[in-house]
């Protein structure tokens, strides 16, 4: 890689950076083992950076390095193996949603990888369902299938009702 190569990736990397370390946390449901997520990805997205550059949609294909990172990293065995206490035990001090965001934070860490991976790139990121589909390497049909039943594993996991049963006090539809 020459120089001029070095430093257009560094500045795509820089200014991706926040942006990726968020959908990272929010995928291994902890910031540190998230940050080593993309640090896997980013060094990947370096050895390949003169194919990568060429891409139609760099994003989307740094985004698929990530989660594809995420994916390998859940086979392995160690993933499981917590020194530290479970991920989103920890209470923030300030913040209005901090108890609601932890505990989808928790929620998500125990949803199967690649429900967790949709619904994460679907609402976190906003991606449409063909951009998910492109990142994860299969059918829109899939995503939208590995969404739908995502979101239901949210909802049980928090202990919600199905909108269209929850009804009030007085009977009326929320």
């Amino acid at each position: 890689m020459n120089g001029e190569q070095e430093r257009e990736y560094v500045a795509y990397v820089t200014a991706r950076l926040p942006a990726l370390r968020r959908i990272a946390a929010q995928l291994a449901g902890d910031p540190h083992r998230g940050d080593d997520l993309v640090q896997q990805a980013i060094t990947r997205l370096f050895v390949k950076w003169r194919q990568a550059s060429q891409a139609r949609n760099l994003d989307a294909y740094l985004h698929t390095i990530l989660v594809r990172t995420f994916l390998d990293d859940r086979r392995l065995a160690w993933s499981r193996v917590s020194l530290a206490p479970e991920a989103g035990t920890e209470r923030a001090a300030t913040g209005a949603d901090v108890d609601t965001r932890l505990d989808l934070q928790v929620a998500l860490g125990q949803m199967p990888p690649r429900q967790r991976a949709a619904v994460v790139l679907r609402f976190l990121t906003d991606r449409s369902v063909d951009e998910v589909a492109e990142i994860l390497q299969v059918s829109p049909g899939t995503v939208k299938s590995q969404t739908s039943d995502g979101l239901a594993t949210l909802r049980r996991l928090l202990g919600e009702q199905p909108v269209a049963s929850a009804t009030t006090a007085k009977g009326a539809v929320r």
